[in-house]
């Protein structure tokens, strides 16, 4: 499957972004009065009303993708794709404000518990893949590769204040400070890479550069001599210039971040899927969301090409189809 990485300008989001999507389209109708309650009444002939979507920054480009050609084939509907996080998008999703979720990593055990408190069901459908990336700035001539023992030394909350030298990591490193950037922590990258690297969720020093936008990461790493930061591997694709990427030794050998490793597992343990989760009811109820979430599992490789994701593996793209299958 192939997928290119390339740059994404434009499809990274920062806050809240829309794409307001207006015509006709397939047959069906939908005569539901708001966004998450079921959108506007169907036009005549044609699929119409609004979709709200709303959840990870990361995945917020794979989802305006999808909205933007979806156009193509009917413009009576809005879609909207909002970015207050992972796990902001999950309140607003368990609270039934929401038709989709978008998300960077699994729901966990107390937002299940809150959806399941508020009779909100929902399908978790795989929708691309990614990979989380480590990169250093292009004067690093001494870090090639870091195994994730040497990530938890520089990543660690017991390495704040301690672990303040490249050297303090591994003898053989020069004495440089460590200047280091991040995902903020209402981002799912922030969730998914403590999680990998420190073995729980949030558990990281403090005294770091966090921000929820990634090219703020970029531009700091891209700025010191001795500046290591963390990432969607996209925009460390985006960035060859100004961004070194480093191999990580999951326990298996040094591992260069890639579709192929990325898509073959291979690259440990900082690969991971991308989803949304849908409402059953909204994508039984309403024509709108059911013709959207269709079109966009449907055309997951074109939509994934175009947001610079890896997309899905044959397995996966018949499981998404299978879990659709299932709610009609």
């Amino acid at each position: 499957m192939k997928n290119a990485l390339r740059g994404r300008t434009g499809l990274a989001v920062l806050g809240i972004s829309a794409l307001l999507l207006t015509g006709c389209g397939n047959a069906g109708s939908a005569d539901d009065t708001s966004p998450a309650a079921g959108g506007s009444a169907a036009a005549e002939g044609g699929t119409s009303g609004d979709v709200a979507v709303d959840g990870s920054s990361t995945v917020a480009p794979l989802s305006e993708a999808a909205a933007e050609q979806y156009r193509t084939s009917n413009d009576a509907v809005n879609v909207s794709v909002a970015t207050s996080g992972t796990g902001g998008g999950f309140q607003k999703f368990c609270a039934g404000e929401t038709d989709i979720s978008n998300a960077s990593r699994p729901i966990d055990e107390e937002e299940m518990a809150q959806c399941e408190s508020n009779g909100i069901e929902y399908t978790e459908v795989i929708m691309a893949n990614d990979g989380l990336s480590v990169v250093a700035n292009p004067a690093n001539d001494w870090a090639q590769c870091l195994t994730v023992e040497q990530l938890q030394t520089i990543w660690g909350p017991e390495s704040e204040g301690e672990v303040m030298s490249w050297s303090d990591v591994d003898p053989s490193f020069p004495d440089e400070p460590l200047d280091l950037y991040g995902a903020g922590t209402d981002s799912g990258t922030f969730d998914y890479f403590t999680e990998a690297i420190n073995g729980e969720e949030g558990a990281i020093r403090t005294d770091y550069s966090p921000s929820e936008d990634d090219n703020v990461t970029v531009q700091g790493v891209s700025g010191s001599a001795g500046a290591l930061g963390f990432l969607g591997l996209s925009y460390a694709m985006e960035n060859p210039d100004t961004l070194k990427l480093i191999d990580v030794d999951g326990g298996e050998g040094c591992i260069t971040p890639s579709e192929e490793t990325v898509q073959d597992e291979s690259y440990q343990p900082l690969g991971r899927p991308l989803f949304i989760y849908v409402a059953n009811a909204s994508y039984q109820d309403k024509s709108q969301v059911q013709d959207f979430v269709d079109f966009y599992v449907e055309n997951s490789t074109e939509i994934a090409e175009a947001a610079q994701f890896i997309g899905l593996t044959e397995e996966q793209t018949q499981t998404a189809q299978d879990q659709l299958a299932e709610l009609n």
